[in-house]
């Protein structure tokens, strides 16, 4: 079971989760999390991407999920399956008429590609964390990724009365195999994604 949590929780090589303050239903106890398929929880989970902005500054924004899902085995952790839909049409930066560029023909062109998706194909757990190999399609472009992942917690949601768990990961992509190059090399090609993933019982 631990070996599978550390996988199916498999995104980006991040150090082990410190302890979760007393209080919280959620404690990083990997035993707690049962076999099955669960839902993506998209108000708890996002990515955000960060790049060298000109030489100047680090330049970040922030994807939220759509919706997918979350298969997994605590005896079978290789076979874990993730397959995440992220709403690239309502991407987060901090100025209009930035986000309003970025969803331009320029970069994502939303009006045609409005969503992204991840879906892995193999995961790799070792104790509390995992690496999770994928699929991720921008802009109907396809290409490897590899997620470092670290189980943060799991425990009943006291909202909904569900099982909830979620882990942190890390990845690293070049947005011009995308399609996503304009002003390259001006601004950096090479962008790191902080992945906060959040499921919930069905």
């Amino acid at each position: 079971m631990r070996l599978l949590l550390a996988a199916l929780i498999a995104t980006a090589a991040v150090p082990a989760i410190a302890q979760a303050p007393a209080g919280l239903p959620g404690a990083p106890n990997k035993a707690l999390v049962t076999a099955g398929t669960y839902a993506v929880d998209p108000a708890h989970t996002q990515v955000t991407w960060t790049l060298n902005h000109m030489g100047f500054s680090m330049l970040s924004g922030q994807f939220g999920a759509q919706g997918g899902t979350l298969t997994i085995d605590p005896a079978k952790p290789a076979a874990t399956k993730l397959d995440v839909t992220f709403a690239i049409d309502q991407l987060s930066v901090t100025a209009e008429p930035f986000s309003h560029h970025l969803k331009s023909k320029d970069f994502f062109d939303v009006a045609t590609y409005p969503t992204a998706r991840f879906v892995s194909t193999g995961v790799v757990a070792n104790s509390t964390s995992a690496r999770i190999t994928g699929n991720l399609t921008i802009k109907n472009v396809t290409k490897p990724v590899t997620i470092d992942a670290t189980f943060v917690g799991a425990g009943t949601n006291p909202m909904n009365k569900k099982l909830n768990f979620g882990f942190r990961g890390t990845a690293t992509i070049k947005r011009s195999d995308f399609g996503l190059g304009y002003a390259t090399p001006i601004v950096a090609d090479d962008v790191k994604l902080d992945i906060n993933a959040a499921f919930t019982a069905q």
